[in-house]
């Protein structure tokens, strides 16, 4: 039977680090993602009011087709510039996509980013004309490693899901011949992750023993479809956002990847209700690290990877909140 990887988090895709940074007075933080080699990625944009950074390179029919680093990061437009700190340590190392390699002529890291907005969480960001977030990056590249930290963590710290305390969550999956599928997600969401009026999440379904608390809904209770209790009470456009990366171990394809990609988004809306509406900026990234050639046929491997990111996805969302801790007003699930 397929089973979670040995730490149950996007670091049991061989091949992939995970650098997490947190500037704890403001209330944000940066999650990077950076493979050993540089890796096929796409992207699947979701989300009405999405911001990043160089996703269009990673169409398919584009020159680059793979990536140096991911970033994830919180302070909305200001949180982009994360990725030029991680461009810059990459850069100083000799890392990156060479156009023409010739002595003297930089490498250009190809580092794609998403931001969620967490502005208005309570923390001080009176930075002026100098934000944290290239500084963030350059410690999340510095800090990175073989494990992915839970809850109030990277771009999770300042995160806020609907009504509760949002946070970055993790989850895994080994199949049966030993592929590993993996996602990670900085849970920043409009939508509800709970059942209204109940303590379990909308993702229970797929749980695997009890990662995020063992809880189900009560079967007695008839549900209003327009019932959004557990939606944060007053949306804004871009001020909320759930981005992500799904990674598989399999060589891919860009236009393989991207079918992950669009797949995988699916795990965010049977773990969010409602979602990707007009001011998320919901976003997935898949990233696949060739450590193993796919198996055939390769259609059939796509859609079962896809499948398996969506699921890994919708748990990794729950554990985000799941491990989640009350800063100031905003409760987490376990005060909740």
């Amino acid at each position: 039977m397929a089973r979670p990887g040995p730490t149950n988090s996007l670091a049991d895709i061989e091949g992939l680090t995970i650098g997490c940074s947190e500037d704890r007075k403001a209330l944000t933080g940066v999650t990077l993602i950076v493979p050993e080699r540089r890796a096929v990625c796409a992207v699947d944009v979701r989300g009405g009011g999405p911001g990043t950074r160089e996703t269009d390179s990673l169409a398919a029919e584009n020159l680059v087709d793979a990536v140096d680093a991911l970033v994830l990061a919180g302070g909305s437009v200001y949180g982009l510039a994360a990725a030029d700190g991680v461009a810059a340590a990459m850069g100083a190392e000799g890392r990156g996509f060479a156009l023409i390699d010739m002595p003297g002529v930089p490498r250009s890291p190809v580092v794609p980013a998403a931001i969620l907005y967490d502005l208005a969480n309570g923390g001080d960001k009176s930075w002026g004309e100098h934000p944290p977030y290239a500084e963030l990056g350059r410690q999340a590249y510095r800090a990175r490693q073989r494990s992915v930290p839970l809850g109030n963590s990277g771009a999770g710290l300042g995160a806020l899901a609907g009504a509760l305390k949002g946070g970055q969550g993790s989850a895994s999956i080994v199949t049966s011949d030993g592929y590993t599928v993996a996602a990670l997600a900085c849970v920043n969401s409009w939508g509800s992750t709970t059942i209204p009026g109940q303590h379990a999440f909308w993702a229970h379904p797929f749980e695997i023993g009890d990662e995020f608390g063992g809880v189900l809904p009560d079967p007695n209770v008839i549900l209003d479809p327009e019932d959004w209790s557990g939606a944060k009470f007053n949306p804004q456009p871009r001020a909320n956002t759930t981005i992500a990366c799904v990674a598989v171990d399999a060589e891919l394809t860009p236009a393989e990847a991207k079918r992950i990609a669009q797949m995988a988004s699916a795990g965010l809306a049977r773990a969010i209700r409602p979602v990707f509406a007009p001011f998320d900026g919901d976003v997935v990234f898949a990233l696949a690290t060739a450590a193993r050639p796919a198996p055939e046929p390769r259609a059939l491997a796509i859609a079962r990877f896809g499948a398996l990111a969506a699921d890994c996805l919708a748990r990794a969302v729950a554990r985000g909140v799941f491990a989640a801790e009350s800063i100031g007003a905003h409760r987490s699930w376990r005060e909740g």
